[in-house]
C-alpha cells in the first residue's frame, strides 16, 4: 500500500515508516522538520537520517497547500500525525498550535474533498489531553471532574474530591465514552482534529480510524524539545547533572506506553478494516506516578543528583491519566508488550548512546513563568 506519513520525520512518524517499509508498503512523509525538535540542521537529526533515501520526502508545512498537492500524489492512505505538541506551550502558543493542528487538518481534508485521489484510510493521532481530568468514581458514581481550581492548587490540594462531600474521587482509567472535556489548547485542538477527521472521511467516502495515545516514550525521542516528553527531559537534566524539580507533590501520574507497542498499535488500525470508523484508545493501560518516572531514571543512569518535590503546579495540567485498552484488545488485537521498567531500560541504553544536548528546560520553564503558567 502506499501511504504518507505526516509528520513522518517525527519520533512516532519516523519509527511507523520504517516499520511500514519494513512490511513492504511504499511510504512518503510530509514533514516541516522543526528546529524544536529536530535541532538547528534538521536534515543533521538522527531521527530525518534513519528515514533518509528509505521513503520519498517532502519538505513542507501542513499548513502549506502546494506541500499536500505534492505529497498527496497516487496515495492510497494517510497517517495523520503531523501536530504541535506539550500542553503547557499550547497555553500561549495558541495561534500556532490551532493553526497547525486544527489548520492544517482542515486544509488536508478540503484537498480530499476538492481534488478526489486515491486515498481510502485516514488514521489520525489523537490524544489523551481530550480527556481533561479523566474518570473517576464519587458515592454518587461515575464522575468526569472539572480543571481544578487555582485556590486548591494553590493551597496544595492536587487531588479532586467530589464536589458535594468533599470526599476523595477513586481513579479509574479512560475509556472511549469517557467524557471529552480539555484542559489545554493542545487537548482542544487534538478534539477539533479528530472531530474533523470522523466527520467528514465519511461523506468523502474515506474510512478513518482515530488513535487517542496516552504518553508515548523510547528509544528515538527527542532529547532537545523540552516542552514535551517527561522522561526525556528529565533524562537530559540528568546527565548535565542538573537536579530534577517535580511538579506537584511528585504523585500526578501518566500511562507511559513504549514506542514499539505504539507502532504496532497503529499498524493494526491502519492495515484492520474491523478499525474503520472506530475511535480507539493506546496506551499500557496502567500508570506510574511522576516521582516513580524520575527516581527509576536516575537510578538507571546512577546519578547522584537531587530530585525535589517543588509544589508548583502548571496550569492546563491534570492530575492524573490512564487507558481502559480493553476496545484496543477486542478490536484490534493489541496487548502491550513491553513494561515500564523494560521500557525504561531499553530507553536509558538508547540514551547513553546519544551526545547529551544542553538542557534548555530552563529556558522553557522561564516562559512558562513569565506567561503566568506556573505558579506555586
Amino acid at each position: 500500500m502506499r501511504v504518507l506519513i505526516t509528520g513522518g520525520a517525527g519520533f512516532i512518524g519516523s519509527n511507523l515508516s520504517l516499520a511500514l517499509v519494513r512490511s513492504g508498503h511504499e511510504v512518503t512523509v510530509l514533514d516541516s522538520l522543526s528546529p524544536q525538535i529536530h535541532g538547528n540542521t534538521p536534515r543533521a537529526s538522527a531521527l530525518f537520517k534513519s528515514i533518509e533515501d528509505r521513503v520519498a520526502f517532502v519538505e513542507g508545512s501542513v499548513t502549506d497547500e502546494s506541500a499536500w498537492l505534492l505529497a498527496l500524489k497516487g496515495q492510497e492512505a494517510i497517517v495523520h500525525l503531523a501536530a504541535e505538541t506539550g500542553t503547557g506551550q499550547s497555553m500561549y502558543e495558541i495561534k500556532r498550535y490551532v493553526d497547525v493542528n486544527i489548520g492544517g487538518t482542515a486544509l488536508m481534508l478540503n484537498l480530499l474533498g476538492t481534488c478526489p485521489g486515491s486515498v481510502r484510510k485516514i488514521l489520525v493521532a489523537s490524544s489523551r489531553a481530550l480527556y481533561g481530568e479523566g474518570k473517576y468514581q464519587s458515592s454518587d458514581g461515575i464522575v468526569y471532574p472539572p480543571a481544578r481550581r487555582q485556590e486548591d492548587l494553590a493551597a496544595g490540594r492536587f487531588d479532586l474530591y467530589c464536589e458535594r462531600t468533599n470526599a476523595a474521587l477513586k481513579l479509574l482509567p479512560t475509556d472511549e465514552e469517557s467524557k471529552i472535556h480539555p484542559s489545554s489548547v493542545y487537548g482542544i485542538t487534538k478534539q477539533t482534529q479528530e472531530q474533523l477527521v470522523m466527520t467528514v472521511c465519511p461523506a468523502l467516502r474515506i474510512a478513518a480510524t482515530a488513535l487517542r495515545y496516552q504518553n508515548v516514550y523510547g528509544p528515538g525521542q527527542s532529547l532537545s524539545n523540552p516542552y514535551t516528553g517527561i522522561l526525556s527531559i528529565f533524562s537530559t537534566l540528568l546527565l548535565n547533572g542538573k537536579s530534577i524539580d517535580v511538579f506537584e507533590d511528585g504523585l500526578e501520574s501518566r500511562d507511559f506506553v513504549f514506542i514499539d507497542d505504539v507502532i504496532e498499535a497503529t499498524t493494526l488500525a491502519l492495515l484492520k478494516p474491523e478499525a474503520d470508523g472506530h475511535i480507539v484508545g493506546i496506551g499500557s493501560g496502567t500508570r506510574t506516578t511522576v516521582m516513580t518516572a524520575a527516581e527509576t531514571l536516575r537510578a538507571k543512569f546512577e546519578q547522584d543528583v537531587d530530585i525535589n518535590v517543588s509544589g508548583t503546579y502548571r496550569l492546563g495540567d491534570i492530575r492524573h491519566n490512564y487507558a481502559d485498552i480493553s476496545k484496543a484488545k477486542r478490536l484490534l488485537g493489541f496487548v502491550p508488550a513491553v513494561d515500564f521498567d523494560t521500557g525504561i531500560a531499553h530507553f536509558v541504553q538508547w540514551v547513553m548512546r546519544q551526545p547529551i544536548p544542553m538542557s534548555d528546560y530552563d529556558k522553557s520553564i522561564g516562559e512558562l513563568k513569565s506567561k503566568g503558567l506556573i505558579r506555586g
